[in-house]
């Protein structure tokens, strides 16, 4: 073996690791005062004032009051109110025609809601294939109807479905083998309430079409006809591409209508004429003929309260499904 053989090779040494980059400078930012903290506070406190007169003063009463003896001798001041703790709620959700108005009033709230939103549905897609004046013409009506009093409305349907000149009725009956001349729509409570329900999807239909017509102007075209191009027919480009971009839109419409529709009070007052019958009580003309028919305010209280209760618990799942829609996203 030579001696070349035999020498150490030399150590490579490591290679040079680069060195870091310097850090950008921060520009310096203005510290956050108390007075930057207190001007959004003030700007809202006309707003914060208000809101606290109109609905606090009310809701802070109304919790008084169902928990007190509270009566027409209590209202003129002939007696004093007297506490009864939960009696007025254990009366109340002891009894059967309570909880017959509160099936009737989730029945008749629950097909509204249906009703409202897949004809709104309907009509905004159709909007959306038809020529530009068509689309104008329809929005037009869209908003008159939207904006006629809630009185009119019911006076006009009251008219459409009279039993002696109901234009409704007049209708039907030029029908082969149908025959509503004289037919009372109100004789019995579910006929009636479904010509309530009717008013009260016409009142909603508009509000939800035009702004569902507004959110179908941010469906991408792009992913239209990508789905298109996949095999997709007009139900699938529904179902994956249009319905998943509006469900933060028809999960707050559909919270908005049930709120709206728990809260019906004219439409039936009016066309029962101020003196709703039994088959026809929903939870808020129930709770005003036990506080101003039967002179129970207490109790009355206690309904209006167990009314709110249930519309928060809508508002609740209406928050965690939209809080489950932004972490999604």
């Amino acid at each position: 073996m030579s001696a070349a053989d035999t020498t150490t090779p030399a150590k490579v040494p490591p290679p040079r690791q680069a060195p870091p980059p310097p850090a950008v400078p921060r520009k310096p930012g203005r510290t956050r005062t108390s007075k930057d903290t207190a001007v959004p506070w003030a700007l809202l406190a006309p707003c914060l004032l208000i809101l606290a007169l109109v609905l606090g003063y009310p809701l802070v009463r109304l919790v008084t009051l169902s928990f007190q003896k509270f009566g027409q001798s209590q209202l003129w001041g002939f007696q004093p109110p007297e506490s009864v703790g939960f009696d007025n709620f254990s009366l109340v959700l002891g009894d059967g025609e309570f909880w017959a108005v509160v099936v009737r009033t989730i029945v008749f709230a629950g097909g509204s809601v249906v009703f409202t939103m897949v004809v709104g549905m309907l009509i905004a897609l159709l909007l959306q294939r038809v020529s530009g004046w068509v689309k104008t013409l329809v929005n037009i009506v869209l908003v008159a109807s939207w904006g006629m009093p809630i009185i009119v409305a019911t006076t006009v349907f009251k008219w459409l479905f009279d039993s002696d000149y109901g234009v409704f009725n007049a209708l039907l009956s030029k029908l082969p083998g149908v025959d509503l001349i004289g037919h009372n729509w109100f004789a019995s409570g579910p006929q009636g309430l479904a010509v309530i329900m009717l008013l009260v999807v016409w009142g909603a239909v508009p509000f939800v079409v035009i702004t569902l017509s507004a959110g179908l102007t941010q469906v991408p075209a792009e992913l239209e006809e990508a789905a298109r191009l996949d095999g997709a027919g007009a139900w699938g480009v529904f179902r994956y591409v249009t319905l998943p971009i509006l469900k933060p839109i028809i999960v707050m419409l559909t919270t908005l209508s049930v709120i709206w529709d728990m809260g019906v009070f004219p439409q039936v007052f009016v066309m029962r004429g101020g003196h709703p019958e039994a088959e026809f009580q929903l939870l808020t003309t129930y709770s005003y003929d036990k506080a101003f028919v039967v002179n129970d305010y207490g109790q009355g209280s206690a309904i209006a309260l167990l009314t709110v209760l249930l519309l928060l618990g809508v508002v609740a799942v209406y928050m965690r499904q939209m809080l489950k829609i932004g972490e999604v996203e």
